[in-house]
């Protein structure tokens, strides 16, 4: 049989339902497997991950109780990790658009205008009027930088009132300010946004009162540190 033939029957086809899935994030695990590990054991994941049909001994031979002692091991501590790859890969592919993450510093007038005209038409802006000093801003900062983390998909922004070219128009009266817009059009104006919580306010307080008038998106996937350990496996 040529080499190319016999490359080819070494490469496990890809499997689906529950044994197949086994088989992929055990082939996932040899793969990303440190090279200190022993051969055997490497040798034994690689044989229980690429089952060969045409080896009757190696498929129908009764596992040890050592082998699956080990198997078992490795299955509790690299599903966990295969999975919330598997979710990530997923979110990602299923995701459109820029991708944020943050709250973005308008330094200018022309910067304000130029996110609000030249923004993608299908992503939201928010942006925070603000000026130092004034109760409440620096507290809707910190509440709109865990957002923005939440909300990948939404471009948060900050501008001093001072910086806008147009201060009089942002008197400290109507501070702190949050303008949410999308393809240019003004979809809310809320000056003095503090009045509408409570003195100590957190960010689900604002997330709330963004989504009471129904200006955020579904939250989006994001990895519970939960998953990083602890917990069962189903």
């Amino acid at each position: 049989m040529s080499g190319s033939t016999q490359e080819e029957e070494e490469l496990p086809a890809n499997h689906t339902g529950p044994k197949g899935v086994i088989n992929d994030w055990r082939r996932f695990k040899l793969d990303s497997m440190d090279q200190t590990v022993p051969q055997s054991k490497r040798e034994l994941l690689r044989q229980m991950s690429s089952p060969r049909e045409d080896d009757k001994e190696r498929v129908n031979r009764k596992m040890s109780v050592q082998e699956y002692d080990m198997i078992q091991e490795e299955d509790e501590r690299s599903l966990k990790h295969y999975r919330k790859q598997c979710m990530q890969e997923m979110h990602e592919r299923l995701s459109f658009g820029p991708s944020f993450e943050q709250v973005h510093e308008l330094e200018t007038g022309d910067a304000f205008l130029e996110v609000i005209e030249k923004e993608h038409r299908l992503t939201l802006v928010v942006v925070h009027i603000y000026h130092h000093g004034v109760k409440g801003c620096e507290q809707l900062n910190s509440c709109l930088d865990c957002l923005a983390s939440e909300y990948s998909s939404i471009k948060f922004c900050r501008i001093d009132a001072a910086a806008t070219g147009a201060p009089e128009r942002f008197s400290t009266e109507v501070l702190p300010a949050l303008l949410v817009y999308k393809a240019g059009e003004l979809l809310g104006n809320f000056l003095a946004v503090t009045k509408h919580f409570n003195e100590n306010f957190f960010a689900t307080d604002v997330e709330g009162f963004l989504n009471e008038y129904g200006l955020l998106p579904e939250k989006e996937f994001t990895a519970c540190a939960g998953d990083e350990e602890g917990g069962d496996v189903e």
